[in-house]
Parts: structure tokens; C-alpha cells; sequence
């Protein structure tokens, strides 16, 4: 399973960056790096050759980099570990969506995502893989620059996935069809589902009678589904696995062009299980709530996401929620520096409850899950000032009681 996003961001030669970087990305601008070194030197569309950073990534933590287009642009941005290591990469628009995320295009374990993006600015978050330790280097740059990564062979019949098997779905491969086989665009704005084991129906096609940006969803933890995407020419566009929860998206933010199109579906746990597969139109604004909804990044605290606050925190209070598929959200007021700590515990079994701390920035403090146990706790040392807490159960599909525990101390005269 991927690392949460929106981790600890440790790098060196950090500099303070103006009130526009700290507020980009919904937060994640406040710990970033511009590519080029300064704002003005990190417009991708006017740069002689890619702009290139290096990265270092503590355990569970990420890199972020900045970059911006003066004009609408094809755009590369790669990762690419130094010796041992596996990077994965996300994009955010400027408002916090979630644009596109890759983990091994580059080949050899490192990441490629190729987009075409619009004038603005952009953040790009630099995670491991496995939430070790990374060393590497973090280049952005238009597709006509030199890449920093050989690239994966996509022009074969077989892909390989970074699920470990082959998978092909050339013209010949038997698939199922959303709707009656004919273009779906008329019914992407509601959507169109198709349920079936990954054993009894492993690929799905669809037809767009015009370019659209798609969300493509594969539902059933008890399966933990994993989708790939091919164009009709069995070339690998994107795959996901572990989305929300054990569950897996696919965001394809630029317009898919018109054409045939195949989706490979795995399970990785129970091939038996039954996974609901969704096809439906990209909605932008969706998928930056839904950041805040698994907790992968902190919500603006103007009324527009849900966040309850608790006020200054006493010396032990205590709190129960009830997670309905998504995390829940407090803040906290600290009046005196110190020690916060908080335990998520499990009150009905089966249940695995996932905390995590920011700072009123946006930037993450601590998080954990199964701390000795299915339960979390989250101990950092703070100042004075607001800070807000999510807490959520790993797999969304439960929604058992969470009773928070939350203790302050402070030190002793």
C-alpha cells in the first residue's frame, strides 16, 4: 500500500517562501521548492531544458517542487531514485486537485507522468513507495526536453504492472461492455457501473465518441481491486492500486481523445469477490474534497469543508466519532507549547482507526496507524497556535466508534 499522501516534507536548503507558495495546493505549497530555484526561473514553458532538484525523502515522508506554465505546454514530470528505491509522484493544481499520479512509467522502479497542462501553477509531490528512506532526483520539463527516464516499452502487446503480472488487452482479448457497446459520453455525467469477479470478467471496453476526462473506479475491499488502462492499441495509460482504502481510481484529468478503450481489472486479494467498476466524467472539485475526505492533506478552515472545533485543548479530553466512509476533522487550539498526544481506539471490533496531525498551514506533524495494535497514536511536541486532527478507519467500508483520547502537557517551572 502506498504511503498517505501529504507526509512530512524533509529536504535540505529549505528557504521561506512568499504568502501566494505558502497558500498553493491547498497548503502543500508551504513546504515546496520552486524547480528552477526561484519562481520566475521555474516557468517550464520558456526553459531551455527541464528544470532538475535533488530529493531526499525520510521514511513516511515526500519532497515537494513548484513549477508554473506561462502557457499551456506537454508536460514530463519525472522521479528517479539515486541506488536503490522507488519514487511515485502526484500532481496538484493550484486549488489542491489532484491532477495525475504515476509510479513506475519511468521503468527501472522510477516515475514518469506525461499531461498536457494549461497556464498556472503546479506542485509535485515526491513520495517512496514503500515509505522508506529515498534518495534521487525530481525532474519537470515539456516532452520535446531531454527525460531524466528510459521510459517503459508500451508499444508491446504484454504490460507489465507494477502489480507484478503481465496484462494485455489487445483487440482479440475477451471484455465486457458499459452500456450497450456504443459511445458512453451521453451518460458519463451520471455515470455507468458494471459489477463482476476479476476471475469471471478481468477487462472492460468502453467507446468515447468525443475527448472526455474520465474517473474510473474499482469498489470491494474484500477484493482489494487493482485497474490498468489501455487505449485501443493495448498501450498502458495508467493504473492505481489502493486508492481509498483498498479500493483504486483512476483520474484521468486531460481528455481522453476519442476511441476504443480496455480496463484490466485484478484482485489481489479474492479473485471470487464481485468489484463494481465506475466509469463517470472527471469532476475537479470531487477529487479536492476528496483529499480532505481520506485525509491526505488539510482542509481550508473558511466554512467550506467540515471541521469541528474543539477550542484550546485542556489538559485530557475525550472525543467519539463515528467515520461514515471518510475522515472526520477537529481543531485544536494550543495556548502553550508542549506535548500533544492523541489516541484513536477502537471501540467496536474490527475496526483500524488512522490519525494524523497537521499544523494550521497545512503541513502534516505526525501520523500513524496500528500502534502496538489496529489502534493509532500521535505524539508530537508543539507551539502555541491552531492545529487540526482527521481521523478515519484504514478501510472505508467500516464505520465502527472511534473514542479519540487527547492529552497535553506542558513543561514543568
Amino acid at each position: 500500500m502506498k504511503t498517505p499522501l501529504l507526509a512530512l516534507t524533509l529536504a535540505t536548503g529549505l528557504v521561506a517562501l512568499p504568502a501566494m507558495a505558502q497558500d498553493l495546493c491547498s497548503g502543500l505549497g508551504a513546504a515546496g521548492q520552486w524547480i528552477g530555484g526561484t519562481e520566475a526561473a521555474s516557468d517550464i514553458a520558456t526553459t531551455d531544458a527541464a528544470e532538475q532538484q535533488n530529493v531526499l525523502v525520510l521514511g513516511g515522508g515526500q519532497y515537494v517542487s513548484l513549477f508554473s506554465l506561462s502557457s499551456g505546454a506537454d508536460v514530463r514530470i519525472e522521479a528517479a531514485a539515486a541506488g536503490v528505491g522507488d519514487p511515485t509522484v502526484y500532481l496538484f493544481s493550484a486549488e489542491g486537485a489532484v491532477l495525475g499520479t504515476d509510479d513506475d512509467s519511468g521503468g527501472n522502479g522510477a516515475a514518469r507522468l506525461e499531461t498536457t497542462l494549461q497556464p498556472g501553477t503546479y506542485c509535485v509531490a515526491v513520495q517512496s513507495f514503500s515509505g522508506d528512506p529515498l534518495s534521487g532526483f525530481v525532474r519537470i520539463g515539456r516532452t520535446d526536453q531531454e527525460p531524466l527516464t528510459t521510459g517503459v516499452d508500451t508499444d508491446t502487446t504484454t504490460t507489465t504492472t507494477s502489480s507484478g503480472d503481465a496484462q494485455s488487452c489487445s483487440q482479440a482479448t475477451m471484455a465486457g461492455y458499459f452500456g450497450d457497446g456504443g459511445p458512453v459520453d451521453s451518460i458519463l455525467a451520471a455515470g455507468i457501473s458494471g459489477s463482476a469477479s476479476a476471475a469471471d470478467l478481468p477487462f472492460w471496453r468502453f467507446t468515447l465518441a468525443e475527448p472526455q476526462a474520465l474517473t474510473i473506479t474499482a469498489s470491494n475491499t474484500d477484493a482489494d481491486p487493482f485497474i490498468t488502462l489501455f487505449d485501443a492499441q493495448d498501450s498502458w495509460l495508467a493504473e492505481n492500486d489502493d486508492y481509498d482504502g483498498l479500493n483504486s481510481q483512476i483520474d484521468m484529468t486531460a481528455p481522453l481523445p476519442a476511441g476504443d478503450y480496455c480496463i484490466g481489472v485484478k484482485a489481489l486479494n479474492d479473485a471470487s469477490q464481485p468489484i463494481t467498476l465506475t466509469l463517470k466524467a472527471y469532476d475537479a472539485e470531487a477529487a479536492r474534497l476528496g483529499v480532505f475526505d481520506r485525509a491526505e492533506a488539510a482542509p481550508p478552515l473558511d466554512g467550506s469543508y467540515p471541521v469541528t472545533d474543539l477550542g484550546t485543548v485542556p489538559p485530557r479530553s475525550r472525543q467519539d466519532v463515528t467515520p461514515q466512509g471518510k475522515a472526520q476533522w477537529f481543531k485544536l487550539d494550543i495556548d502553550q507549547a508542549g506535548l500533544l498526544m492523541i489516541e484513536a481506539v477502537a471501540v467496536s471490533d474490527g475496526g483500524d482507526p488512522y490519525l494524523v496531525i497537521f499544523d494550521d498551514l497545512g503541513r502534516k506533524v505526525v501520523e500513524n496507524d496500528d500502534y502496538g495494535s489496529y489502534n493509532s497514536m500521535a505524539v508530537a511536541r508543539v507551539l502555541p497556535g491552531s492545529y487540526l486532527v482527521a481521523v478515519k478507519h484504514l478501510d472505508p467500508s467500516q464505520t465502527g466508534m472511534i473514542r479519540l483520547l487527547i492529552e497535553r502537557y506542558v513543561p514543568a517551572n
